[in-house]
């Protein structure tokens, strides 16, 4: 897809994706674009640790020797954030979306959704388990 803008992929792909998952029914599409988000993880990847990083910039006010310092972990944490990210999506059936907020750069609802279920997973809580969690946590605050 080289020569073309990032416009027209987008709308190449995303217009592809939704061509395929109303061909084919949806018993046997489950995981169908889950190739494609793999082949998205390295860009996945690096915002995660570009995020990372900055954020460290950011708690550390700004001084550059801690946020060198936090380089080589966000990179290290990048790869299963990405990893559980894609498997979310797969398990919440939000692959296309995911893949539509990805290539304009974005994170909406549907990424948010997965990030949430995702940190779920990683801290070893139900899917839905942050969601119960948070408010428990907000009212506690406001005692």
């Amino acid at each position: 897809m080289t020569g073309l803008s990032a416009r027209a992929q987008t709308f190449l792909l995303t217009t592809s994706a939704a061509l395929l998952l109303v061909a084919i029914p949806q018993a046997s599409r489950a995981g169908i674009l889950q190739p494609l988000l793999e082949m998205m993880r390295p860009r996945m990847e690096a915002k995660i640790s570009e995020s990372c990083t900055e954020l460290v910039r950011e708690v550390s006010g700004g001084l550059d020797g801690v946020s060198l310092l936090a380089e080589g972990p966000c990179r290290s944490a990048a790869k299963p954030i990405s990893a559980c990210l894609v498997r979310e999506a797969g398990h919440s059936h939000r692959e296309l979306q995911m893949i539509t907020e990805l290539l304009r750069g974005q994170i909406g609802d549907d990424s948010r959704q997965v990030i949430r279920r995702c940190l779920s997973s990683m801290m070893g809580l139900p899917a839905n388990g942050l969601d119960q969690l948070l408010p428990n946590v907000l009212l506690k605050q406001r005692r």
